[in-house]
């Protein structure tokens, strides 16, 4: 099977026959529907395919869709002409970055369209553009802006730049409005919606579609699709990996599905990991290793955001629905971005609670975090928690407890707002890192810091109380009776009470006892 990885052009792929997830109903469903779309899903996604195919109906270049479902739905196959603007081929640095790209896509199509504007703005250009492509087919124009996103994104944390962005934006995607009797079909495609640019204050008809449920499998593949299209791939996998074809299915699931746009809507796939975990018969990490989600950190630190939130965070469809320029909540960005996914719906109070989709997602960004908020460097990182687990299984309670203590020296503390927000994500990172070795929780309320860690062999109950003492802490855990429930088992129970010096800013000395 040839796994189109990398291949974005729709013609290349069917002409070459790489395998191809049709999604065409749903294009033929769009182009009926109305003229103005939004869609946002995250990176490598397949957006840009999709946009591809779009391009290639909208030509009428109907061989390429042979044997797809839009084959028997279209019965017209009209070529209109395409305007397709890909704002993902460049970084944007700096202000003359996007007028270098638009001013680039412009003038390809100014030739082709015979189209020369008086006014020489990006803004005129297209608007002039628009009517030229009309006037020289005699047909509407079909727009499509690929990633339109891109340049607001990477000024995350530059308010100038950011607002240089928003204004030369802003000009361009409000021509829009003003060549809507030259339009026949528009779809912007990106992995947030800023609510502030005019393609959503001035087009109120755009139709964003990205949690819309008929589309939830616009993008991705659904465990339906994976069964048929892969079945022989998923089997080939499971006998390189020593399983069986149902237990390759589960790992594929636990790994790479779980992604919902919407309410009650089916798990889609993320389709970059599944093709390249397919192709090289191999569970690897490969969607996170593609990018790296600096800025979304930055929130998060910007915010003092508490890391146990991000689980279970129950938001309504307008806090999912947009994000501000100024981007005064981090959770919106999390889940446009694809690290955080719809998990549950509670229709009376119409709120969403949002978690990691699959455990490729979580562990990478828990791995990403770790620097961020510790001495331990990011290739350094899973040394550090393998030794952490081992010392943990052999129950070597000093020499975890030391480690701890390695890991939350030298922090940069003078960025901490709140030096026990910070130690409570600190223990929030160790906990979801060990989780993927050993049972571990990790819970907060009231100040207080609960880690419970539990192997074949041991269950630790630990304290950690700021600024208090560890006969403190471990009194707290006998008095509460945390380790009742355990008491009784095969395994062994250990309690350890410890304590964090505000002043010192570690860990500073832990007591332990140990059940019999």
């Amino acid at each position: 099977m040839k796994y189109p990885i990398g291949i974005q052009q729709f013609e290349k792929l069917r002409e070459e026959n790489w395998i191809y997830i049709d999604k065409t109903a749903h294009i033929h469903r769009l182009a009926s529907r109305g003229t103005y779309f939004f869609l946002s899903r995250p990176r490598r996604f397949g957006k840009s395919l999709l946009m591809s195919t779009i391009e290639a109906y909208f030509k009428g270049k109907r061989h390429l869709f042979e044997g797809l479902a839009i084959e028997k739905l279209e019965k017209d196959w009209i070529e209109y002409p395409v305007l397709h603007f890909d704002l993902n081929a460049k970084k944007f640095d700096q202000a003359k970055d996007l007028d270098e790209i638009l001013n680039a896509q412009l003038s390809e199509y100014e030739q082709i369209y015979n189209s020369v504007a008086v006014d020489k703005s990006i803004e005129g250009r297209f608007k002039q553009l628009i009517k030229s492509a009309k006037e020289k087919t005699g047909r509407n124009v079909v727009v499509l802006i690929d990633e339109y996103d891109k340049p607001m994104l990477q000024a995350i944390g530059n308010e100038d730049l950011q607002i240089q962005f928003r204004n030369m934006l802003k000009a361009f995607y409000g021509t829009l409005k003003s060549t809507d009797g030259y339009l026949r079909f528009v779809l912007l495609t990106g992995v947030t919606k800023f609510s502030k640019l005019s393609i959503f204050s001035d087009l109120n008809n755009i139709e964003d579609i990205s949690m819309e449920k008929q589309y939830c499998d616009i993008c991705g593949i659904t465990e339906e699709e994976l069964h048929n299209v892969f079945d022989n791939e998923v089997a080939l996998l499971a006998e390189n990996n020593e399983q069986t074809k149902e237990e390759a299915y589960k790992e594929l699931k636990k790994r790479y599905d779980g992604y919902h746009f919407s309410e009650n809507s089916v798990g889609i796939y993320n389709p970059f990991s599944i093709l390249l975990c397919l192709k090289n018969s191999n569970y690897g990490s490969y969607w996170f290793s593609t990018g790296t989600p600096t800025y979304l950190v930055e929130l998060l630190k910007r915010f003092d955001f508490n890391l146990e939130n991000l689980s279970g965070y129950e938001a309504s469809a307008t806090t999912l629905d947009s994000i501000q320029l100024n981007v005064d909540n981090p959770i919106p960005v999390l889940y446009q971005s694809g690290y955080l996914t719809i998990k549950g719906y509670d229709k009376e109070f119409r709120l969403y609670t949002l978690d990691f989709p699959n455990e490729e997602v979580e562990e990478g960004f828990i791995n990403f975090l770790v620097p961020m908020y510790t001495s331990v460097s990011e290739t350094d990182s899973p040394a550090f928690i393998g030794k952490f687990v081992r010392e943990v299984r052999a129950g070597k309670v000093d020499d975890f407890m030391r480690r701890l203590q390695s890991l939350m020296a030298d922090t940069p503390y003078e960025i901490i707002k709140d030096l026990e927000n910070h130690y409570q994500n600190v223990m929030f990172i160790l906990t979801k890192l060990m989780g993927f070795y050993v049972q571990a929780e990790y819970k907060t309320s009231y100040g207080r810091i609960d880690l419970l860690i539990a192997t074949d062999k041991y269950v630790y109950v630990i304290e950690i109380k700021l600024d208090g003492s560890a006969e403190d802490a471990l009194k707290q855990i006998n008095d509460k009776e945390y380790s009742l429930s355990f008491e009784a088992g095969s395994r062994q129970v250990i309690k350890i009470g410890a304590n964090v010096s505000r002043e010192k800013r570690n860990l500073e000395n832990w007591i332990v006892e140990i059940e019999n």
